[in-house]
């Protein structure tokens, strides 16, 4: 870190943080909302009106929501070593917004998929590595602070499927997506007005000093801790595979196979896509609330003991489903209690893990590759969505109970290599990180 982030840390109160935090919240609320407003009624908009057979909806769903994340490994490249985070977000915005807007038009189904892939890889990992910027080393604020622009991640999540959910399943698909770019733009002009606020980045330092740093070799230490991070990567694969399903079978679920009425009034299908994030902004105060606790007594888990009990936590989640998919086996539909609770688990196990690997990352990259590393923590939920698709093929080819069977035995499974490596994974990443984040 340079002399920047400590200067803002100095000059804050230690309970407060830097505006830049807001900025990048809200910049990273309005792109959520854009991406998870378009992907709540992407499945059915490739099944209604494109006429695409389930599988073959499953396929691209889990093809795109991939590529979105493999992308921001060669962005996170891009910018630390030429571009700069600070543009590359501005890139990515424009990528994705111009995606947006072609997705009204159906001819340009494919063009508007790799733009939105493209400009994600341009911004993904670049703005998440700005929050841990505007922090000194050692600074206790940054784990809280990545907590906080979670919550804006899972804001912009919630109202998308209300309103492209809306627009798109009541006045049609076009005007879903229009939206979805409209959320985009208002995201990328905050983020041009609030950057004053932002600490500057590595390609800016450089420019500062009117010298082209040499590129120093990794030294053993930080070579362990980035293997550490590449064996979390892997077992996150099959955490996020299993986790994606609610854009994808879940989706489906709640469209064909629950009733949805609420005293007479039917809640649209895409609506169940706002449940989780919902669930996010309000339960991560408990959360915290709860590690707190843990902390006082000295009972607190490791940040590896934490996202291993998130993939406990969502293979439970499906249990819950079992009883009503017996029952829809029998000809009824599901209530839509047991898909409400069964997202209130899988939200739980998603706290434990999600923002917990980003502020690991943040800490254990070296700060020359910072941006490239956070890129290959999202690459861990290319692989993951890759495998969602693949995963949602069997949807019609399996009983739904056993379906939910299949996720439960991948996420536990998961989280019991977890738990298996804690130790030499812990070993890896050195004496200083050994204790739990608390985020």
């Amino acid at each position: 870190m340079d002399d920047k982030p400590k200067a803002l840390a100095d000059a804050i109160p230690p309970n407060k943080h830097p505006k830049g935090l807001y900025i990048l919240f809200f910049t990273e609320m309005w792109e959520r909302f854009s991406y998870y407003g378009m992907r709540s009624i992407l499945v059915y908009y490739m099944m209604k009106q494109l006429l695409f057979a389930q599988e073959k909806a499953s396929n691209v769903y889990g093809l795109y929501t991939g590529f979105v994340y493999f992308t921001p490994f060669f962005g996170g490249i891009i910018a630390d070593r030429w571009l700069g985070q600070r543009k590359a977000v501005i890139v990515g915005g424009i990528l994705m917004a111009i995606g947006e807007f072609m997705l009204m038009s159906q001819g340009l189904f494919v063009p508007a998929l790799i733009l939105l892939i493209l400009g994600n890889g341009f911004f993904k990992p670049n703005i998440s590595t700005q929050v841990g910027n505007l922090y000194a080393a050692g600074d206790h604020r940054r784990d809280r602070a990545f907590s906080i622009f979670y919550v804006g991640i899972n804001v912009g999540a919630f109202f998308s499927p209300l309103i492209c959910g809306t627009l798109g399943e009541k006045f049609g698909w076009k005007w879903g997506f229009c939206a979805a770019g409209v959320g985009m733009l208002a995201g990328l002009a905050l983020y041009l007005w609030g950057q004053s606020h932002l600490a500057p980045d590595n390609v800016m330092k450089q420019a500062a000093a009117s010298e082209e740093k040499k590129a120093e070799p990794l030294t053993p230490e930080e070579w362990k801790k980035i293997g550490a991070l590449v064996v979390l990567c892997l077992l996150n694969i099959i955490f996020w595979g299993t986790y994606e399903q609610q854009g994808n079978t879940m989706a489906v679920w709640a469209d064909q196979n629950t009733d949805r009425m609420i005293f007479g009034w039917e809640m649209p299908a895409s609506w169940y896509q706002a449940f989780n994030p919902a669930m996010i902004f309000i339960f991560t105060p408990v959360v915290l609330a709860f590690w707190r606790w843990q902390e006082k007594r000295k009972s607190e888990p490791s940040s590896i003991a934490k996202m291993a009990l998130g993939c406990l936590l969502l293979g439970a989640s499906f249990l819950i489903l079992l009883p009503s998919a017996h029952g829809v086996a029998a000809g009824g539909k599901a209530s839509l209690f047991p898909l409400a609770a069964c997202t209130l688990v899988l939200t739980m196990g998603e706290l434990y893990l999600s923002p917990v690997g980003l502020s690991l990352v943040t800490k254990l990259a070296p700060p020359r590759m910072v941006s490239m590393l956070m890129g290959m923590w999202f690459l861990s939920s290319f692989f993951g969505n890759y495998l969602c698709g693949f995963i949602g093929t069997f949807w019609e080819k399996m009983p739904h109970q056993s379906f939910f069977l299949m996720l439960t035995a991948l996420a536990c499974g998961a989280g019991l290599c977890m738990f298996a490596l804690i130790k030499p994974l812990k070993k890896a990443i050195g004496h200083g990180h050994e204790e739990a984040v608390d985020v």
